[in-house]
C-alpha cells in the first residue's frame, strides 16, 4: 500500500488470451452463418447446386482447358472460327494506368460486350449482369487491384488491369439471390475511359 507522499504507479497489463488471432477474417465465414455459430445455408435449386459444386472443384488450368475445348467444338458445330474471339479494346501503352481518385466513364453495355469472349469474360474477368446498371455512368476509381485473397483456397493472387470503383457494389445475382456482403465489382481497364475531373478545372 503506498504511504502518504509517495507516488504509486499503476500500469495496466494487457489481458492474456489463449485464443490465436486469425490471420484473415475469411476463415470465420463458415462459422458466422447462423445464430450461435450454427451453420445455416439457403437451399438453392438442384441445377444451381450442381453448377456450384462443379465450379468449386475445377482448378484453374483444368477450367481453362475445358473452356478452350468447348469453345473449339462450339465453333466447329456452328461453322464459326471461335479462336478469333474479341480480346478487348487495347489499352494505349502511352496512357498511364488508372489510379485512385481518377474519374472514369464506364463504357456502354454494347462496347463492353464487344470485348467479351463466348464465356462473357475478358482476360479471365467476367462481366456480371449486376454491372449493367453502371454502364454509361461516370465513376471515381477507388483503387487498382494488384493482389487479392482467393477465398477458394486461401491463396494470395496477383492481378493486372483490374480496377475497383467507388460505391459500386454487388448485391447478389438472380441465380443465387440477394447477398448483403457488398463486394466491389472487378472492372477491366478496357471497360473504363478516363475523363476530366471537374474538381480540377
Amino acid at each position: 500500500m503506498p504511504t502518504q507522499g509517495s507516488h504509486a504507479t499503476c500500469e495496466a497489463k494487457p489481458q492474456e488470451t489463449s485464443a490465436k488471432t486469425p490471420a484473415c477474417q475469411v476463415q470465420s465465414y463458415p462459422a458466422i452463418c447462423g445464430p450461435d455459430g450454427r451453420r445455416e445455408t439457403i437451399r438453392l435449386p438442384l441445377p444451381t447446386q450442381i453448377r456450384l459444386w462443379l465450379r468449386k472443384r475445377m482448378n484453374g488450368p483444368f477450367k481453362r482447358a475445358l473452356k478452350r475445348t468447348l469453345t473449339h467444338w462450339r465453333g466447329r458445330l456452328r461453322g464459326v472460327d471461335q479462336t478469333a474471339h474479341a480480346t478487348g479494346r487495347p489499352v494505349d501503352a502511352a496512357t498511364p494506368p488508372l489510379k485512385a481518385g481518377d474519374m472514369v466513364r464506364v463504357r456502354s453495355v454494347q462496347e463492353i460486350q464487344a470485348t467479351l469472349n463466348p464465356w462473357g469474360e475478358l482476360k479471365g474477368c467476367s462481366f456480371m449482369e449486376g454491372m449493367t446498371p453502371f454502364c454509361g455512368t461516370n465513376r471515381r476509381v477507388f483503387k487498382s487491384v494488384e493482389r487479392f485473397m482467393d477465398e477458394r483456397n486461401y491463396q494470395m493472387r496477383k492481378a493486372r488491369g483490374i480496377i475497383l470503383l467507388e460505391g459500386v457494389f454487388c448485391e447478389g445475382t438472380d441465380a443465387l439471390g440477394r447477398c448483403d456482403r457488398s463486394c466491389l465489382f472487378f472492372w477491366r481497364e478496357e471497360w473504363l475511359e478516363k475523363i476530366a475531373d471537374k474538381r480540377e478545372t
